[in-house]
């Protein structure tokens, strides 16, 4: 029987893994995961769920929802993906980790059927968290999709809530090349009857067609920019200070200023939860939103990983996250800003690139799997955007260099992909 790192090895390389190879790992339509599901005999029907969509902002969102279940005493499942630093990540109970020995196990005594079916990897690994949760015996689940909605993988649940963050451009390839049909696919998530709250839809035709899709399957939809749960926000030494209609003044751990968007989704989520019947006291409220990160082990949003200079992680990847980065980054003082960045090959880099700020001095890098974006490439193409900076064959490389050149009130950004920030962190813990 194989180890758990020799199980992780076969995970990863019999299987197309997408947020390794991209595209190729792409299988379309829910074939596979229906005939997993039915050989697991259905293991997400024995708790609830709540599913969560959305280009940006999805994981803060489960990770705040799961803090808050968690606080409020319900046994918790939290599925999400990508992972930053341990495979293990994408699979909690009660903000713990998958076993090991599950992974392991799971994988050696289903490994005959796998390999007849051909599922990808992340087929394979959502099931997975399907049955681990079960095994558990989890009172509730927050399942965040992988790609878009109405073909992925976990579309198969029949959740409590729907929740879709936003709208904006990202996966194109497979999404479509607007805005309208990428909000298409995302509403693929929303089923007869029910309730669906929208974080943000941005403009009036991306509503509309989340309006057409709710009156087709006569879902509840709630908007919650137009709810306006959310009074005012206030930066702290560590997040935000959120004064509430509901919950009067709360404290934020999550600092980034995407936060504030994804503060008014969550508070949305919550009322039509206690209203379905959900007890969910408000110190509990104020436990997660003040605690996501220890509770749920979340990483890399707007994570300060060191003080002397003061080092930042952000995951995000898209012109929609980088916006909120570049935003924050003006509100911080410095004496040199200096950014280490990498990108994979199938974003819209140029998109990304004219929303980073001209004064930094950049460290062009590349993550360590095929999709990874050439360090040459990226800062060639960084040029004619006013980026100026070296490229450096490996993150390690590119970080080391900037930490050497820092002054101690100089700030560094890392950041332009999940897998730079992946292979970041470990250097600071």
């Amino acid at each position: 029987m194989m180890n758990y790192d020799e199980t992780l090895h076969y995970l990863y390389n019999a299987l197309p893994a997408f947020h390794k190879i991209g595209v190729a790992a792409y299988k379309e339509g829910l074939d596979n995961t229906l005939a997993l599901d039915t050989r697991f005999n259905h293991p997400h029907r024995a708790y609830q769920t709540i599913h969560i969509a959305g280009t940006n902002g999805k994981g803060s969102i489960s990770h705040t929802l799961a803090a808050i279940f968690q606080s409020a005493g319900y046994k918790t499942g939290l599925y999400t993906s990508p992972h930053l630093v341990d495979f293990r990540e994408r699979i909690r109970v009660n903000g713990e980790m998958i076993d090991k020995e599950y992974v392991v196990d799971y994988v050696a005594r289903n490994k005959e059927f796998f390999e007849q079916l051909h599922p990808s990897f992340f087929e394979l690994t959502m099931m997975m968290a399907f049955c681990y949760f079960e095994s558990q015996k989890v009172d509730i689940a927050l399942i965040e999709v992988g790609l878009g909605g109405r073909l992925d993988s976990t579309n198969v649940i029949t959740p409590e809530l729907a929740i879709i963050s936003n709208i904006s451009f990202d996966h194109t390839q497979f999404l479509g090349d607007t805005l309208e049909k990428i909000a298409g696919e995302k509403a693929g998530i929303i089923k007869p009857h029910i309730p669906v709250v929208i974080g943000e839809a941005g403009t009036p035709e991306v509503r509309a067609v989340f309006l057409k899709k709710a009156d087709q399957e006569k879902a509840p939809i709630f908007f919650a920019e137009e709810e306006q749960p959310l009074l005012s926000a206030t930066k702290s030494s560590t997040g935000w200070v959120y004064t509430t209609k509901e919950y009067q003044q709360m404290e934020g751990e999550l600092g980034g200023l995407a936060q504030k968007k994804n503060t008014v989704t969550v508070l949305s989520a919550l009322k039509v939860l206690k209203e379905k019947g959900f007890k969910l006291p408000d110190t509990a409220i104020y436990k997660g939103f003040r605690e996501v990160t220890s509770l749920t082990g979340l990483m890399g949003r707007w994570q300060i990983v060191r003080t002397h200079p003061k080092v930042i992680c952000d995951t995000g990847h898209n012109s929609g996250g980088i916006q909120y980065v570049a935003e924050q980054l003006q509100q911080e003082t410095y004496r040199t800003l200096r950014i280490v960045i990498g990108m994979v090959n199938d974003k819209d880099i140029t998109a990304v690139l004219q929303l980073l700020p001209t004064s930094a001095i950049y460290y062009f890098t590349k993550a360590a799997i095929p999709r990874a974006l050439d360090e040459h490439l990226l800062r060639e193409q960084a040029i004619p955007f006013g980026l100026q900076g070296h490229d450096f064959h490996s993150v390690k490389e590119a970080v080391t260099t900037a930490l050497q050149d820092c002054n101690p009130d100089d700030l560094l950004f890392i950041g332009g992909s999940n897998f730079i920030i992946a292979e970041a962190l470990p250097l600071f813990q």
